[in-house]
This record gives structure tokens, sequence and C-alpha cells, in this order.
């Protein structure tokens, strides 16, 4: 057993990660599922023995003396994984993640045809949210690559690990990677905006500094994209406005009001019609209503704005969650695991007849 017929076997399956932990045989996700592949449950001797086998030097250095590391490699067939190598219990253990090597379309992923409106403009922020594994790094991989294709423009990202590479099409692409050519996001940011960027891609917006460097590069003229790990709209504003001590959070929230023209939220789903899974996406632009409502510290009523603007292109994500499972798309318990309403759903069922929803204790 070595990593090289691990990752092939990974790749060969169609599964999104790789596992490896001492005590049971390497584990694969597929289709959100864990499956195990048909080898001995791993030693130590064997978990150290394949980190060792892909771990970078200065990787392995931080790994020793920080009990963990993160870094993304190419596999020799040209695929890219992004790794998190970590301690547990004293022992070595690895997740591995395929990164697609095939930038995808809009259609390919799902999104909202509504969304590319936001890449034909030059300024604002613009918030990529969801779970780990949602899918964030894909759709933003997605739209830069349509401004690359679109537009002559400066786009600098700034990635933890880089995970796609984005060839100079239209536009110059500048990649950053935090640990590698910069040793923070603040300090990113900080150098991009003296970099003449028309573009900004954050891969997190993990802390504070982060979070109000982004703002203040939207509202000065740039179009900047963030991801957070929340889910909804709403969570998605009160989460950074939470992030600030309460003697700012009245500027933070008039300084969104004008700098926020969007947030999508996503979730992927295991299939049930068929192999594979399909995401689910909230999106909201922002509106003079919601403007207000963020001003007013009224975020609890962005979601009725969203709710009764379908025509302006908007979504929630329990609408598009129930319009999966009416398709036979998903099932039931998978749509009521990620709704953020789920009176609602339940309500919609009985309506349906095949309610029963709060007898299964949701």
């Amino acid at each position: 057993m070595d990593m090289d017929s691990l990752l092939q076997a990974l790749i060969e399956s169609k599964g999104s990660d790789l596992h490896i932990t001492v005590g049971r045989p390497p584990v694969i996700r597929l289709h959100g599922g864990l499956v195990d592949l048909p080898y001995p449950p791993l030693t130590p001797e064997d978990t150290e023995g394949l980190l060792r086998s892909v771990t970078p030097e200065r990787h392995y250095q931080e790994f020793q003396e920080a009990g963990s590391t993160d870094y993304a490699f190419a596999f020799h067939d040209g695929n890219r994984f992004r790794v998190s190598a970590f301690r547990q219990r004293g022992l070595s253990q690895m997740a591995l993640r395929i990164v697609p090597s095939k930038l995808l379309s809009f259609d390919d992923i799902g999104l909202p045809q509504q969304v590319r409106s936001l890449l034909d403009k030059t300024r604002g922020l613009v918030l990529v949210t969801g779970p780990t594994g949602s899918g964030k790094t894909t759709t933003l991989s997605t739209m830069i690559d349509y401004i690359n294709n679109t537009y002559d423009r400066h786009i600098v990202t700034v990635e933890d690990p880089i995970e796609y590479y984005h060839t100079h099409k239209k536009s110059v692409v500048t990649q950053r990677e935090v640990g590698e050519d910069v040793p923070t996001f603040s300090e990113a940011l900080r150098r991009a905006l003296r970099q003449d960027p028309d573009v900004i891609l954050l891969g997190e917006m993990r802390d504070l500094e982060t979070i109000h460097a982004a703002v203040s590069a939207a509202e000065t003229g740039h179009l900047v994209f963030g991801t957070l790990h929340t889910t909804g709209a709403t969570r998605t504003v009160d989460r950074i406005i939470d992030a600030f001590p309460a003697d700012q959070q009245a500027q933070i929230r008039a300084q969104l009001a004008v700098s926020v023209i969007a947030v999508i939220s996503q979730v992927l789903l295991p299939r049930v019609d068929q192999p594979g899974r399909v995401a689910g996406f909230e999106v909201m632009f922002m509106t003079a209503a919601i403007e207000n409502h963020i001003r007013k510290n009224e975020t609890f009523k962005i979601h009725s704005v969203i709710q009764t603007s379908k025509k302006q292109g908007m979504v929630l994500l329990d609408d598009q969650l129930f319009d999966h499972f009416q398709a036979g798309r998903i099932s039931v318990q998978e749509m009521m695991s990620k709704a953020q309403n789920h009176k609602d759903l339940e309500e919609r069922l009985a309506e349906l007849g095949t309610g029963g929803a709060k007898k299964k204790g949701w």
C-alpha cells in the first residue's frame, strides 16, 4: 500500500476525500458517505509513512512543531489535492480532498444564472458561504474564471492553500498562498491594495482584521469575494456584525449596508435519484429594503425580503431544498437536515400528503 495507489483508487471511484487514520482501512468519501478501501486497518507506522511520503519538508516541520499542517500538491496525472495532516491521540492522521482539475461552468455547479450579473460589477463585496465541504471554493473558482475570460482586470487571490490554478486569459491573475507567499490573510490583503487590483478573492475571512479590510476594500472601489462558514444570508450578516466589539457594530452595519452586493449560501446533498450530489443555494442581492434592515439592526427581516423577491432573482435555501425534494433528487431526511425553517417545511410536507415530519422527530 502506498499513497499513489490510494489516490488512484480515490480518483477512479470518483470520490471526493481520502481519510488516513490508525485502526481503520483507508476511507474515501463517496457521494457524501464513507466507504472503506480494500486494505487492512492502518498501523501508526502506516499513517506516519504515508504522511511523510507526500508532505513537503517545510510543512512536515510545521506538523512536528504545531501538531497540524495544511498544504496542496499535484498528483502525477495532473490532479491536485488539498491536505490536512494532524495528530490525534498522539498519532498521525490525514484528510486529503481532491481538487477538480477542470474549472466548472455555472451550469455544471447549478448556480443560478442571475449571479452572473454580479461579475459585471466593478466594486462591492460578494460573500460565498456554507459549511466545510459545501463547494464554496469551486463556486468562487467558477466566478473568477468567468471574469478572467470576459474582462481585462487584475485579479488577486489569497488562499490557504491554492487549490485551482488560473492561467492568464483576458485578465492578469495573481495567486498568493498564505504560509508560502505571504504570512497571513490580513497581510496579503493589505499588500494587495498596493498591487493595482480590480478583483480580490479571499479564501477565508477568518479574523476581525481581515473582515474589516475586506469591507473597506469593497467600499473603496474593488470587487471583493470572501467566504464564511455560515449558512443563510441572515446568519452571514449577523456573523460579520457579531465579530466586532459592541461599540463598533453600528459602524460596521452602515458599512455592510453599502458594501455588500450579494450573499450566496450553499450546501451539498447526496442524491437519491442517481449517484452524486446536488447543490442547494440561497441567493440574496442587496436592495434598499435589505440595506435598511441591516442599518436598523433588523436582520431577522431579511428572510421575508428574499422570499418576496423571487422576480429579482433571489432564492431561499429552503425553497430550493423543497424543489429538489419534490423533483425526487433528495430525501426528506436530507432536506430537513439542511433546512433553516423546519416548521415551514413540515407544513409544506403536510400539504403534499407526505407529512409526519414531526413524528420523525425533526
